[in-house]
């Protein structure tokens, strides 16, 4: 059973900077692709950044470039997201996924595995 924990969410103020984490559990093979996405109230779910299987690729939102970075570890089954110079309108639940797929896609439905969410708030 393939599970999805992350952590690292809070509150900060804006031009702050926050790392969130996202460990899996579960098969290998699952954890080929992983990404992180958002949700704000009220609005659809948003592809933030993912990175492919040896790490060698990344793409991020047009929002979010230039200021996040992910990153991984694949022994680890862990995923990272360094966020900086935050803005108030980055706050929202953010959700790790993953999919065994090795060409990674900015589409939620190509990602089976999402963990829970953990909450970030950007006052300013």
């Amino acid at each position: 059973q393939v599970q999805l924990v992350e952590s690292g969410g809070g509150s900060v103020q804006a031009g702050g900077s926050l790392t969130l984490s996202c460990t899996g559990s579960g098969s290998t093979e699952s954890f080929a692709c992983m990404a992180w996405f958002r949700q704000a109230p009220g609005k659809e779910r948003e592809w933030v950044a993912h990175i492919t299987p040896g790490a060698l690729g990344t793409a991020y939102g047009d929002s979010v470039e230039g200021r996040f970075t992910i990153a991984r570890n694949n022994a680890l089954k862990r995923v990272y997201l360094q966020m900086d110079s935050l803005k108030p309108e980055d706050t929202a639940m953010y959700y790790c996924a993953a999919s065994s797929l090795s060409v990674c896609q900015s589409n939620a439905a190509r990602f089976p595995y999402w963990g829970r969410g953990t909450q970030v708030t950007v006052s300013s």
